[in-house]
């Protein structure tokens, strides 16, 4: 059924009892926001690109051997 485990029949349960069922859908907007700003926050940086910066060999100086 929809991929529901009695597991989470009963945290759906606990949910309910403690938010009440006037709140659900106030506290799945809330939830639904805070995931999409995460998710935005996340997309905005830019991750730094570790990577060796190979030289050709015309620029590197003369070795004294």
């Amino acid at each position: 059924m929809f991929g529901l485990s009695a597991e989470h029949v009963l945290l759906f349960g606990i949910i309910l009892l403690f938010f009440g069922p006037r709140r659900l859908p106030e506290l799945g907007n809330t939830l639904g926001k805070a995931i999409r700003n995460f998710k935005d926050a996340l997309a905005g940086i830019e991750e730094a690109d570790y990577r060796k910066i190979e030289k050709k060999q015309d620029e590197l100086p003369p070795s004294d051997v």
